[in-house]
């Protein structure tokens, strides 16, 4: 049986990083694209950094619809923040304004924040 090289560090990675810090991983690195889409004129990049955002959304929007659990509450507000970022990143592509890109970036650096932290943290500090 051959192993890859890299197949100890996945293992290390998957054993140590919680999914919270998995999750809020993936959107700070859409933050960043969406960030550096911002600061260029490659049409080519803000394209794809939005395409990138708006697919770990509608992973978001998926797993809300599912069976998970999340407090009702949260799935509400989470699925009714992703309508809110189809509807801006629509809007962003339609305009072609990357000025639109901070009110995403912002909420994914947001929802990551709220996602690194864990309850039992929360709990102890109040």
């Amino acid at each position: 049986m051959t192993r890859s090289p890299y197949s100890a560090y996945d293992n290390h990675i998957k054993t140590v990083e919680s999914p919270g810090e998995t999750d809020a991983a993936v959107l700070e690195k859409a933050a960043q694209l969406l960030l550096a889409a911002k600061e260029t004129e490659d049409d080519e990049a803000f394209y794809m950094a939005l395409n990138y955002n708006q697919r770990i959304w509608t992973v978001i929007q998926t797993y809300m619809i599912e069976e998970n659990p999340l407090p009702e509450q949260i799935k509400a507000n989470l699925i009714s923040l992703s309508i809110f970022v189809d509807k801006q990143t629509y809007s962003a592509l339609a305009e072609e304004s990357r000025q639109k890109l901070d009110v995403l970036i912002n909420i994914n650096r947001q929802i990551a924040a709220g996602f690194r932290s864990s309850p039992t943290e929360n709990a102890t500090t109040e």
